[in-house]
């Protein structure tokens, strides 16, 4: 006879066992949070008070920003607290909960990236039929089916990861409850429910994949072919972020739930887990509107006005 015992907490792992360097990871993580914060909320004041920005475009951006504010604030801050108070513990609902909002989160944000690049595609290449393919309401659904399709991911994979048995350690080796880190401390041997969410996830993601690869490789040909270099630059300024996004966003997400649980260390996989769920929502703000002439005229409008 085996003596299982249903797990009620599990312990977060941080950065570092060194004390002094959970002081670091505290404050590192509570300035890459607080620049997150102000540049997305900057940016979903922005696009909603500015009525020039009331386009496709900024609609779907808007929706970016808050997917990553949300996908930010459901790991960093509780990963911060754990560090400053050397306690580490997640309730079993907490950790639930927080896998579920991650997955939503994140799958709605790799939905919402490929309905921007569809933007972009018909903007430069089908210039004259953008008006009538990208409404309001044909955008009203793209965003709504990102966020429903985003919800729906994360049921099923919090369901399916919590149908398995915790009955061995309780030490999550991850700042955050994720799908690999929870699969390498349970006790299951059949993980058919976690195995099929995954390739259902991995097929949709490579539809969005070569979406994106479609449409940017239609762009690029398309603007190689604009006589004008002013035109040419300003074409390639407004998709190359974009692009940049995408790739960071959708390899090492793609790399940290398709990698074998033995694969790598920890370390590099709290390395890669980052670059999916605390990178991009800091450096979304900065890439998208440093180079974006309406966005800084619409907050130089806006603080110009305070």
């Amino acid at each position: 006879m085996t003596n299982v015992t249903v797990k009620t907490q599990f312990l977060l792992l941080g950065l570092s066992e060194v004390r002094e360097m959970h002081l670091v990871h505290a404050a590192l993580f509570l300035l890459v949070y607080l620049a997150a914060l102000t540049g997305n909320l900057l940016i979903v004041a922005i696009t909603i008070l500015d009525r020039c920005l009331h386009t496709p475009m900024y609609i779907f951006l808007r929706h970016l920003s808050v997917l990553d504010l949300c996908l930010i604030s459901v790991t960093v801050p509780k990963s911060i607290l754990n560090a400053l108070t050397d306690c580490s513990s997640i309730s079993f609902p907490a950790c639930v909960t927080q896998l579920f909002l991650v997955i939503l989160f994140a799958a709605s944000e790799m939905f919402i990236l490929t309905a921007m690049s569809y933007d972009r595609y018909i903007a430069i290449c089908r210039p004259l039929r953008y008006e009538v393919v990208m409404n309001r309401g044909a955008c009203g659904n793209m965003a709504a089916a990102s966020w429903l399709t985003g919800s729906l991911f994360g049921v099923l994979f919090s369901a399916s990861t919590f149908s398995l048995s915790f009955c061995g350690s309780h030490v999550v080796p991850q700042f955050f409850c994720d799908v690999p880190s929870l699969l390498t401390i349970s006790c299951s041997d059949n993980h058919i429910a976690i195995d099929v969410s995954v390739a259902i996830g991995s097929c949709l993601g490579f539809v969005c994949l070569v979406s994106i690869i479609v449409s940017y490789a239609s762009i690029f040909s398309t603007v190689l072919r604009i006589p004008t270099d002013s035109s040419r630059s300003k074409a390639f300024s407004t998709c190359l972020p974009h692009l940049l996004v995408v790739t960071v966003f959708l390899t090492t997400s793609a790399f940290d739930h398709l990698k074998l649980p033995s694969d790598t260390s920890q370390a590099l996989d709290v390395l890669v887990s980052m670059f999916y769920t605390v990178v991009p929502p800091a450096l979304n703000p900065l890439i998208y509107s440093l180079r974006n002439r309406d966005v800084k005229a619409a907050l130089g409008k806006l603080l110009g006005e305070q």
